[in-house]
């Protein structure tokens, strides 16, 4: 099994898809590496050699930030944003949509589930 930086790759894909689980690597990252290291983008990363995968794991480490680093950098980035009180650092406080998305509609996924609406008093009394 194949493990780059703390994540094992999935055994049956192809090494371009493979890649992508590592957080900070998309497709076209990928591909970039796969060609540096000299690989078809159709092996598949059970068919990949120890060579191959240290060869891989080196190219990543010298290419820029990766999961962890890559992680608390944004973290840090938003958490500068929300300390300054810039508009978007209030977005991320309140846990509205950061990008200029509406929210009288939509905007369920970012702000949870609907508040039920407050009982109202006349179905309580309509009750007797």
């Amino acid at each position: 099994m194949a493990r780059i930086i703390g994540v094992d790759l999935p055994r049956d894909k192809r090494v371009e898809v493979g890649l992508t689980s590592i957080y900070g690597i998309g497709r076209p990252r990928s591909r970039k590496i796969c060609k540096t290291v000299g690989i078809s983008l159709d092996t598949k990363v059970k068919d990949l050699s120890e060579d191959e995968v240290t060869q891989i794991r080196q190219v990543i480490e010298e290419q820029s930030g990766v999961e962890g680093d890559l992680r608390k950098e944004v973290a840090m980035n938003i958490k500068r944003l929300m300390e300054i009180g810039s508009y978007r650092g209030v977005r991320h406080r309140r846990s509205l949509p950061v990008r200029g998305q509406r929210t009288h509609t939509n905007g369920r996924t970012r702000k949870g589930p609907r508040k039920g609406a407050v009982a109202s008093r006349n179905k309580s009394t309509a009750k007797k």
